[in-house]
C-alpha cells in the first residue's frame, strides 16, 4: 500500500514537472513569435509543442534535411527543442554565406560534451572569434601546415603507409577463404600513428606501447560520445541533470587523455632543454616543437601557449584527422568495388605513371587526375562531416531576405549541397569523370563542393588532407587487387550511412585484397 501510494506520488510529480516544461515552452514560443512579429521568417515545417522539428528529421537527418529543400526551398528554419536553427541546403544559399555573411556567422555552437574539462575554450575549431583563435588559425596556416612543413615529413607518411599494407595483408592471409579484412580499421590505425609521428614524433596506435593504447582507447571514447545526440543541447535547462550520462562518460576520456597527452608535453619541455646547449645542427621539427616554439608578435597575443592549450590542440588534431580520413577512404573504396570499370581506370593510371616495382610517392599525385577526380567525387558524395561544424549569428541580421534572430544555430549541410540537383547532373551517381578538366575543388572556392567547409572558419588542415587521401588509396589500388567477400554482390552491397561525428558505413567494408606479384 505504502509502495503503491509513493509510486502514484512520483507519477504525479513527473506529469506536473512535464506540464511545467509544456506551459514554459508555449510561453517562450509566443514570446519568440512576438519579438519577430512582421519580420520575414524563413519557411519552416510544422512542428510540436516542445519537441519543435526532432521528430521530423529522424535517425539520418542530413538526408532529411536535404529532402525538405524541394518543398520548403534553399534555406529551412527548424526548431529543435528549445533551439532555434537555420539549415542550409543548397550551393547558392552556401555562396550567400560565405561571401557576404561569414563574419556575421563566425561564432561556434558548443555543444554539452564539448565543454568537458575547459576543451572548447582552447579548441581551433570551437574557440571563439578573436586573438586566441586567430593565434592557433596562424600557427596552423604559416607555421604547421604549409608546403614546406608537409614536406618536410614525406618519409613519415610513406612508412606509416607501408605499415599499414604490411598489416593488410597480414590479415587478409590469415582470413578465411572469401572473407575480406576490415579496411576503415587499418586506414584508422594509419592515420592515428601518421598524426603520432606528425605532432609527437611517435607511433601512437602500437601493441608494443602500453601508453599509446591507452591514449588511443580513449581517444576512441572521445569520438564516441561526442557524435551522440545529447538531449542537454537540445533542452539547456536539463543539462545538470546528463541524462544520458554522456557528459560524465566525457568527462572520464577527456581527463585521461589530457592527463596522457599533458605528459608528453612536458617530457618534450624536459628533453629540449637539456638538449638546448648540446644540440649540433638543425633536425626536422615536428608539430609539438612548432607550438612550444611560438612566441606572439601582437599586442594582444600571448607570449607563448600555454602547455594546456598545447595539449588540447594536440587531442584536437587527432580528432580531425584520423576518423574523416579513413570514412572517405572506406567510402571511396567501397565505390570503387561498385563500379569495376572505374576501379580498372584508376589502377591502369596509377600503373602508368609509377610503373611495376615503384610505390606511389606524394611528388606523384599531380600527375593522377583520375585518382584525384575519385577523391572529389567521394567527398562530394560523402561529406565526412555532413553538417559542417554548427555556427551561430553573433546578432540579428538579414540573410536571403529573411529575419535570423541573434544566437540562431546555423547548419550547413555539405552532404546536401554535394547532391544539388541544380550544380550537379546525376548527383546521386558515382562519376569521378565529372571532375577531368573541371576547376571545381574542395579548397572553399567552390561552393558547390564545401565537404571542409569554407570561410574563415574552414578546416586548416586540408593541404595535409590532400596529400594524405591520394596517398593512402593510391597505394591500396597500387599494392593490392580488391574484390567484394564471396557472400556479397554489388547489387546487395549496404551503401546504408550512420551518424557521429562523421558518416560512417552502417555496415563497414570488409573486402578481399589479393597483392600484386610484380
Amino acid at each position: 500500500m505504502v509502495q503503491s501510494r509513493g509510486t502514484m506520488v512520483l507519477i504525479s510529480w513527473t506529469l506536473g514537472l512535464l506540464s511545467f516544461i509544456t506551459l514554459l515552452f508555449i510561453i517562450l514560443i509566443r514570446r519568440s513569435k512576438m519579438a519577430t512579429a512582421g519580420k520575414r521568417q524563413p519557411p519552416a515545417p510544422p512542428g510540436w509543442p516542445v519537441f519543435g522539428n526532432l521528430f521530423n528529421l529522424g535517425d539520418m537527418p542530413h538526408r532529411t534535411m536535404a529532402g525538405l529543400a524541394t518543398s520548403y526551398g534553399p534555406v529551412v528554419r527548424l526548431k529543435l527543442g528549445s533551439v532555434n536553427t537555420l539549415a542550409v541546403l543548397s550551393a547558392k544559399a552556401a555562396n550567400e554565406l560565405f561571401k557576404n555573411h561569414d563574419l556575421t556567422f563566425m561564432e561556434r555552437t558548443v555543444t554539452e560534451t564539448s565543454k568537458s574539462h575547459d576543451y572548447d575554450k582552447s579548441s581551433l575549431a570551437l574557440a571563439p572569434y578573436g586573438t586566441y583563435w586567430r593565434v592557433l588559425r596562424k600557427i596552423c596556416t604559416v607555421e604547421m601546415l604549409v608546403a614546406k612543413r608537409i614536406n618536410e615529413s614525406t618519409t613519415v607518411r610513406r612508412q606509416c603507409v607501408d605499415n599499414m599494407l604490411d598489416w593488410i595483408e597480414i590479415a587478409a592471409n590469415s582470413a578465411k577463404i572469401g572473407e575480406g579484412v576490415h579496411v576503415a580499421k587499418f586506414v584508422f590505425l594509419t592515420s592515428f600513428n601518421l598524426l603520432g609521428n606528425l605532432m609527437l614524433s611517435r607511433d601512437l596506435a602500437n601493441p608494443d606501447s602500453k601508453l599509446g593504447s591507452e591514449f588511443f582507447t580513449s581517444m576512441l571514447g572521445l569520438m564516441e560520445w561526442g557524435g551522440h545526440p545529447n538531449i542537454s543541447d537540445l533542452y539547456p535547462w536539463l543539462k545538470r541533470f546528463d541524462l544520458q550520462g554522456l557528459r560524465r562518460k566525457m568527462d572520464r576520456d577527456v581527463g585521461k587523455a589530457i592527463g596522457i597527452a599533458s605528459e608528453w608535453v612536458k617530457e618534450r619541455v624536459e628533453k629540449r632543454l637539456k638538449e638546448a646547449e648540446q644540440r649540433g645542427g638543425e633536425k626536422r621539427k615536428d608539430f609539438l616543437d612548432v607550438l612550444l616554439d611560438y612566441e606572439g608578435t601582437g599586442k594582444d597575443e600571448p607570449e607563448k601557449m600555454s602547455e594546456r592549450d598545447i595539449t588540447i590542440f594536440i587531442l584536437e588534431i587527432f580528432l580531425a584527422g584520423s576518423e574523416t580520413t579513413s570514412s572517405t577512404i572506406e567510402w571511396a573504396l567501397t565505390e570503387l568495388l561498385r563500379c569495376p570499370e572505374k576501379m580498372v581506370r584508376a589502377k591502369d593510371e596509377l600503373m602508368s605513371v609509377i610503373g611495376l616495382n615503384k610505390k606511389l610517392e606524394e611528388r606523384s599525385i599531380n600527375d593522377l587526375p583520375y585518382l584525384q577526380a575519385i577523391i572529389k567525387e567521394t567527398l562530394r558524395l560523402h561529406a565526412p562531416i555532413p553538417f559542417l561544424v554548427p555556427r551561430k549569428a553573433r546578432h540579428d541580421t538579414n540573410f536571403m531576405g529573411y529575419h535570423i534572430p541573434k544566437d540562431t544555430q546555423l547548419l550547413v549541410n555539405a552532404w546536401a549541397i554535394g547532391r544539388d540537383p541544380e550544380c550537379w547532373e546525376n548527383p546521386n551517381s558515382f562519376e569521378p569523370e565529372r571532375f577531368l578538366g573541371s576547376e571545381v575543388d574542395y579548397k572553399g572556392q567552390h561552393f558547390e563542393l564545401i565537404p571542409f567547409g569554407a570561410g574563415r572558419r574552414m578546416c586548416v588542415g586540408v593541404p595535409l588532407a590532400q596529400r594524405v587521401l591520394h596517398l593512402v588509396l593510391g597505394s591500396l589500388l597500387h599494392e593490392f587487387d580488391w574484390e567484394l567477400e564471396s557472400h556479397v554482390k554489388v547489387e546487395t552491397l549496404d551503401m546504408r550511412d550512420k551518424m557521429g561525428i562523421v558518416v560512417r558505413k552502417l555496415v563497414p567494408l570488409k573486402a578481399i585484397p589479393t597483392k600484386l606479384k610484380r
